[in-house]
């Protein structure tokens, strides 16, 4: 086997994973595997930016990407974080927009590339590949207007648990048999996602500690107790003392 053909072999392997092509026939994914473009990118670098002018679509294969905006104050403002399997760019055939967003690998990245010729031949002319890229699309237009009633009426405190149980991915520990809901997400990530400062969110992230809610390691929140924080996140927060300050109050935040 040459080297191109371990390539394409690897970047079939990469978009077969991908919920969108999951029923793909072998000859079917080894000509998208050819005509998308794939690029891996270190964590930590910022890979489109508003002044890019060439209309791109993104499919995560592996990492975690951040789409964030830039506040007149210059402060770096998260938009939407993207898991493995999503898809994002600007490209006008499928009302997608990156809106002067940046976007940036927040870990080791593998992504593939389509311009709007490939979204137009391989994508449009499959009706189960379009279909689903419409459900996906709707759903990610479904998230965008609960974060926006998130942040419109909901205080911190709920702000962070309702992002917490919606984050949560089932995770089993080494020699272990308990299956535990993880967010592996740092304190930082968490605050630019519910508008609040980083310190805000560790002093809340503290008290649900001190509560046995749940329980926090670098980098990661494990859940003990869902029924606990789903009560805070519909309004009932028992007493949690944090008072957001000014910054982190909803009406603060842009929409």
């Amino acid at each position: 086997m040459n080297l191109d053909d371990a390539l394409s072999l690897r970047k079939q392997s990469h978009l077969s994973e991908v919920a969108i092509f999951q029923d793909l026939s072998s000859d079917e994914m080894a000509a998208l595997a050819r005509a998308a473009p794939m690029k891996e990118v270190a964590a930590g670098t910022v890979f489109h930016s508003p002044e890019d002018p060439a209309e791109v679509l993104f499919i995560l294969k592996k990492g975690r990407v951040k789409l964030y905006q830039l506040t007149p104050d210059g402060r770096a403002l998260t938009i939407h974080i993207y898991e493995a399997g999503s898809i994002f760019g600007e490209m006008s055939l499928l009302g997608q927009g990156m809106h002067g967003a940046f976007a940036q690998a927040l870990t080791p990245c593998v992504l593939c590339l389509m311009s709007r010729d490939h979204v137009q031949r391989l994508l449009f002319g499959d009706p189960r590949i379009a279909m689903r890229i419409a459900e996906a699309l709707g759903q990610r237009l479904t998230s965008l207007e609960n974060r926006l009633l998130d942040f419109a009426y909901r205080r911190a405190p709920e702000r962070l648990a309702r992002l917490l149980l919606q984050l949560a991915q089932p995770h089993r520990a080494l020699l272990s048999f308990t299956q535990r809901m993880e967010v592996r997400y740092t304190h930082e990530e968490l605050a630019d996602m519910i508008g609040a400062t980083r310190e805000t969110v560790t002093k809340l992230l503290n008290e649900m500690r001190g509560r046995r809610l749940v329980e926090l390691q670098r980098g990661r929140v494990t859940l003990l107790d869902m029924n606990g924080l789903q009560r805070i996140a519909s309004g009932e927060t028992g007493g949690l003392t944090i008072e957001s300050p000014v910054t982190d109050s909803p009406s603060e935040m842009p929409t």
